[in-house]
């Protein structure tokens, strides 16, 4: 979570930047970010030698452009602690760049920028066929012929992804079956082999990863630090750590239904056509996941019990609040809407993104979309303000007022509203 207590939560509008500035300064736009704080807004642009580079703008301020020019710039984003990051090609080889300040060290490619919550980045890279993992311009010393599904632990001082261990052609069955891929932890491989890998993830301590595994056709299991449950699955989904505790739970499939299994044994027993997407609650005591109790229809259940309320087409974005409140967003026949704690909100829009609730739990706010504009919805009603661009809303600490940052009327806006304001609605 960002921490936002610093921050300026005086009600009121600000106009951080205007469309017109940024066109008659470049000739060239795209991928506008807005800083988490909303202060800042920045865009990848053209220089005056029409190299790419990045600019920002701040309330009052012109933009201000980088210094270096660049062959290339993509994936501009903002990190949790505020720092604007990129990747960059210079002269072939392409960097990070982090608030104008590049790696040393360059690559053929690089993508799957990741944060931790303090800001540290890593990256997926690759060079000279040969790929590895790299945490603020420190690479992996071992590399590998393959690397997918990379991770940042959440101490940044780790990271893990899949990895080919054992090169293998298409054509080479016998030697794909005999197990060509496992994980690799800062560059150090499990000391076993697999013949699919997917999803590691750490622990919330950072010491331990887990991972989706295949060791036959149809055998899966879930593997700890290399080592595989006791017990094989028909399938399985990615994994998770019990916050509190070092036991990991995933989905599990047996005789053609899902259940949730923990440390290798059934844990919720009841069986469901789909199970995945399972979440513990903010203090590791609560269990949800997203299911299908009947083919074809979807909810969330919690500690193995399904919301009485089901979806036709597609269920995602789970999220717990701090007191235990569950949220979700939906699609059913063909338009979004947003559930919580077992009933749809009346609200159905075109669109809508992961839902966002207070920190004491009483107010939930939601991007979503509807009729070619954004909103915010505030506990089941759209406000009725519209946005050409959004991004997803931020409770200040004490819950009593929303920061939306958005694109209206040609201006890039930072507005914080009053939840107990006197709304109008769409």
């Amino acid at each position: 979570m960002i921490n936002c207590d610093s921050w300026d939560w005086d009600k009121g509008k600000k106009e951080v930047g205007k469309f017109s500035d940024w066109r008659e300064k470049f000739s060239y736009i795209e991928d506008i970010s807005f800083s988490p704080d909303g202060e800042k807004i920045a865009a990848i642009v053209k220089n005056e030698d029409m190299e790419f580079t990045v600019s920002t703008q701040s309330e009052g301020a012109e933009p201000e452009t980088w210094e270096t020019g660049y062959d290339k710039v993509w994936n501009l984003r903002f990190g949790p602690d505020g720092r604007l990051s990129a990747f960059v090609s210079d002269t072939g080889e392409w960097k990070v760049s982090t608030d104008d300040n590049t790696w040393e060290n360059g690559y053929d490619f690089i993508w799957n920028m990741r944060f931790n919550k303090s800001g540290v980045i890593a990256v997926s890279a690759q060079k000279e066929l040969s790929y590895c993992a790299i945490i603020n311009d420190v690479p992996w010393e071992n590399e590998f012929s393959k690397l997918t599904d990379m991770v940042i632990s959440p101490d940044g001082q780790s990271s893990t992804a899949v990895i080919e261990s054992i090169p293998v052609l298409e054509g080479e069955i016998f030697k794909f079956r005999g197990g060509c891929y496992s994980v690799a932890v800062n560059g150090d491989a499990w000391d076993r082999n697999f013949m699919n890998v997917w999803k590691p993830s750490f622990s919330d301590d950072s010491s331990h990863v887990a991972a989706s595994v295949r060791t036959s056709y149809n055998d899966y299991y879930i593997a700890v630090d290399g080592k595989t449950w006791d017990t094989p699955f028909s399938s399985v989904w990615e994994p998770c750590f019990d916050p509190n505790s070092q036991s990991v739970i995933a989905p599990v499939k047996r005789g053609g239904k899902w259940f949730l299994a923990k440390d290798g044994a059934i844990f919720w027993d009841r069986p469901y056509f789909q199970l995945w997407h399972q979440i513990y609650s903010p203090d590791g005591k609560r269990i949800a996941a997203i299911v299908a109790p009947e083919f074809g229809r979807w909810t969330l259940a919690i500690d193995n019990t399904p919301w009485q309320i089901t979806f036709s087409d597609y269920l995602t974005d789970p999220i717990f609040s701090h007191d235990g409140r569950l949220a979700c967003i939906f699609k059913d026949r063909g338009r979004w809407g947003v559930a919580v704690d077992g009933k749809a909100w009346d609200s159905i829009v075109d669109m809508a993104w992961i839902p966002v609730f207070s920190n004491d739990g009483d107010n939930i706010a939601v991007k979503v979309k509807k009729d070619g504009f954004y909103h915010i919805a505030l506990n089941g009603k759209i406000l009725d303000t519209k946005y050409e661009y959004i991004e997803n809303p931020i409770f200040s600490p004490d819950g009593s007022t929303i920061l939306i940052r958005g694109c209206q009327g040609g201006s890039y806006n930072r507005d914080v509203i009053s939840i107990k304001g006197g709304f109008s609605y769409a």
